[in-house]
């Protein structure tokens, strides 16, 4: 047995002690446990923010645009090249010196005008030498004639003719009526050539630059024009079309007027507008192409003979369709579709069938309604459900519609229809 020895003066027993650190102890842990619980309780406050944040966070920003019900028109697009209506080289068709030339380079003439005069005086005399010589023959010939008129009658009424003087007679003023007839037509020929000597413009059009200039002597057999007239009002077109829109054309063309339009080189700028005037009777087997020819009025210049050109002929215009950004149609294994902004901010897949397709605008057959919303980019990042935080794109059909451009020509659609 352990025998404990009390400390005399200290009051407190061994139990005692033993009491007081088990209550220090319990004191120690509640403190321990208490400033757990108020940072943990301060950890769950702070959190709060941190989640909503990353609850913003989780909304995915993308651009949309609204779809629209509107006229389609429907275009077929080829390339071509400008031809002039007629090009004409002007020539001398006699021979002389040039003495005068009454046109500008780059002038607009109308046919008829008066281009250029060749040294008239040569002509002038040919006709007088010619209108002496018939002169001269038709005395002779009168002459002839009355005699023959007096041998005639003395066979009739005496017979101090012989028939053979009668018969002479009549030959010789037959001789003369045709010496008459061959000085009548040098004369011709002599004003038809003092014709010839004043050069005017068989056709309306523009004159190029000029290739003689006055003094020169001219000939009727020189290979090169005194100048080009080319007529550039009206102007027409020649462009290609695939082989399998040639039908497609020709059905449309029986029903009215097939309008066509030519764009500059860089397909932005619209020239000119005409109409489609013909197709080729025959298709190109190394490119599998037809040629179709446009006529166009031309009435400021804009086109050009030789001038390369967009061509977008209007087949047809579809009334009342719905459009969005063709941007918006995505494929998957159950074919296009489109994710669409409801509400709640949340998108949902929406099967599309697409009737038309072009760089920029699809027309939808069925699939989307007028005012939906459509997401035009970050689609990747997006699911059936997922939050989003949509702002209104800058291209496809809105655009459109607010162009000015876009008023005055509508984009055109391809042919084309989607599978």
């Amino acid at each position: 047995m352990r025998i404990e020895h009390h400390r005399p003066g200290t009051g407190v027993t061994p139990v005692q002690r033993t009491s007081q650190a088990s209550r220090q102890y319990v004191v120690v842990a509640a403190l321990t446990l208490a400033a757990v619980a108020l940072f943990m309780l301060g950890c769950s406050a702070g959190s709060k923010p941190n989640t909503a944040r990353a609850a913003t966070q989780m909304a995915v920003p993308v651009a949309v645009a609204t779809a629209e019900r509107k006229d389609v028109p429907v275009y077929l697009k080829g390339l071509g090249s400008v031809t002039a209506s007629n090009t004409v080289s002007v020539k001398s068709r006699v021979d002389g010196q040039l003495a005068q030339v009454n046109f500008t380079e780059g002038q607009h003439v109308k046919k008829g005008d008066l281009l250029a005069v060749i040294d008239p005086r040569p002509f002038q005399v040919a006709l007088d030498q010619a209108q002496a010589a018939l002169y001269r023959d038709h005395a002779q010939l009168k002459d002839a004639r009355l005699n023959y008129e007096r041998f005639k009658s003395l066979l009739d009424d005496s017979g101090a003719m012989s028939r053979q003087q009668v018969d002479t007679q009549r030959a010789t003023a037959d001789q003369l009526e045709g010496a008459v007839r061959s000085d009548q037509a040098a004369i011709d020929n002599a004003k038809l050539n003092l014709v010839y000597s004043h050069i005017t413009a068989p056709i309306s059009g523009r004159i190029g630059l000029r290739l003689v200039d006055v003094g020169n002597m001219v000939h009727a057999a020189d290979t090169n024009p005194l100048l080009v007239i080319t007529q550039l009002q009206p102007i027409a077109v020649i462009f290609t079309l695939p082989e399998d829109s040639l039908l497609n054309v020709s059905q449309h063309m029986h029903k009215g007027t097939l309008p066509v339009e030519a764009y500059s080189r860089d397909d932005q700028t619209r020239l000119a507008t005409g109409k489609l005037l013909t197709i080729d009777n025959q298709i190109d087997q190394s490119t599998g192409t037809g040629r179709l020819k446009a006529l166009f009025d031309n009435p400021d210049d804009a086109l050009w003979p030789n001038q390369f050109v967009n061509v977008r002929l209007l087949l047809e215009t579809h009334k009342g369709s719905i459009t969005i950004p063709s941007v918006a149609v995505q494929t998957g294994p159950q074919g296009s579709f489109v994710f669409t902004v409801k509400a709640d901010k949340t998108v949902a897949v929406s099967p599309v069938t697409v009737s038309f397709s072009q760089n920029n605008v699809a027309s939808i057959a069925s699939g989307v309604a007028p005012g939906d919303i459509v997401v035009i980019d970050g689609q990747d990042k997006l699911q059936a459900g997922s939050r989003v935080d949509p702002h209104m794109g800058s291209g496809g059909a809105n655009r459109n519609a607010e162009s000015p451009a876009s008023q005055a020509q509508p984009e055109p659609i391809s042919a084309t229809g989607a599978p």
